[in-house]
């Protein structure tokens, strides 16, 4: 947008030049790929999609998170050697690419709240049934660093740098399904799947709306959800064609969680803040409370009763002590935050974030919404 420029007259600007974009985006000549299609392939996928699977709530280890080939013990002790990315990595979290041996390149965030909220946020939505990527909280000594591998990429190298406060993150299995040069899904596309077709039912996209409300999603741009043709969902016609049997959406980036939604995304694992909002704008139309940002596609979604029933089942099957493993694993602690009580101020603890997490939970059970 430029300077000076009225928001809105901006951002239709913006909006209109990517729509003309998109609906002229042509796919490469050969054979066809998910992940360079046209936008009518993509708009077919996005009517077959899931959303959700179940899982075992009760069994599910919330303090070591998901496991198999490539995770992490919390907190474990990770050692890599830096990686130079061919291209500035996205986004605005300090992050940089290390690999751990054998050509596994991993992306490590540091120095961030997103450290904290992606790792809790995750666990939340894979534990329930909601696609997420796998975060791992650790510490990460980094061989042959630039002093600051985020903002001086380009500065002199050190042996070793030890970041005490970090995350990992491994990709959901799968191939993204994109245009060219387009990744992700909008929320108001999330209202194009058809059930009919096979595609999630309504009930269980409006829980992942309303989901993403109760964590206050507010950076919730294309480009931090997912559309994935699941692993075993992949498959090639004789000449070579592309097909996907298993499309998949899901939140790829659930770092700015935990906080207030608000214009410039500037709040993120904030107790204070997170327990400042309701779950609900309009109680009696069942409207959910998420305001815009700058860069948020959810704004404000209206919650069938079948929506706000599956996610509250569902919630209500975690136990405390899953909850508190939940926010001791994304080392919360460590924020050193403090809270106002009657007694004066005082250290947040993890016990806070847990009865935080109950009164939410508590207003999606105890809602009642217009069939």
């Amino acid at each position: 947008m430029a300077l000076g420029a009225a928001p809105g007259v901006g951002i239709l600007i913006l909006s209109l030049s990517s729509a003309c974009a998109h609906a002229h985006a042509k796919a490469p000549s050969g054979p066809r790929e998910l992940d360079h299609l046209t936008p009518q392939a993509r708009a077919e996928y996005i009517r077959r999609a899931a959303g959700w699977h179940a899982t075992n709530i009760a069994s599910m280890d919330l303090f070591k998170g998901p496991q198999g080939k490539g995770s992490f013990e919390p907190d474990q002790q990770v050692t890599c050697d830096y990686e130079t990315p061919d291209k500035r990595l996205t986004g605005n979290t300090p992050k940089f690419l290390c690999d751990l041996g054998g050509g596994d390149v991993v992306k490590v965030k540091y120095n961030s709240g997103e450290v904290y909220a992606e790792v809790a946020a995750s666990r939340l939505l894979w534990a329930i049934g909601f696609g997420s990527e796998r975060d791992y909280p650790v510490q990460v000594t980094c061989r042959h660093c630039p002093i600051e591998p985020w903002f001086w990429s380009s500065e002199r190298r050190v042996d070793v740098t030890i970041f005490q406060v970090a995350s990992i993150q491994r990709k959901l299995e799968g191939k993204e399904i994109a245009l060219p040069k387009r990744e992700g899904w909008t929320w108001p596309e999330l209202d194009r799947v058809d059930e009919s077709v096979g595609g999630a039912p309504r009930a269980q996209r409006d829980a992942l709306k309303l989901l993403a409300v109760f964590l206050q999603h507010s950076d919730s741009k294309a480009g931090n959800q997912g559309l994935l043709c699941l692993k075993d969902g992949v498959v090639k016609d004789e000449a070579g064609n592309e097909d996907c049997k298993k499309p998949f959406m899901y939140i790829h980036d659930v770092g700015l969680t935990f906080g207030k939604a608000t214009l410039m995304n500037n709040t993120r694992v904030d107790l204070n803040a997170w327990q400042s909002q309701p779950v609900w704008k309009d109680p009696r139309q069942c409207v959910a409370n998420q305001k815009k940002s700058m860069s948020g596609t959810l704004v404000n979604p209206r919650i069938s009763e079948a929506g706000r029933k599956f996610l509250a089942d569902l919630l209500v099957q975690l136990s405390d002590a899953q909850i508190r493993d939940m926010f001791t694993a994304a080392r919360i602690e460590r924020l050193e935050q403090k809270i106002q009580t009657p007694q004066g101020e005082r250290k947040v603890t993890i016990d806070d974030w847990v009865q935080v997490f109950k009164k939410k939970r508590d207003e999606v059970v105890s809602q009642r919404c217009p069939q």
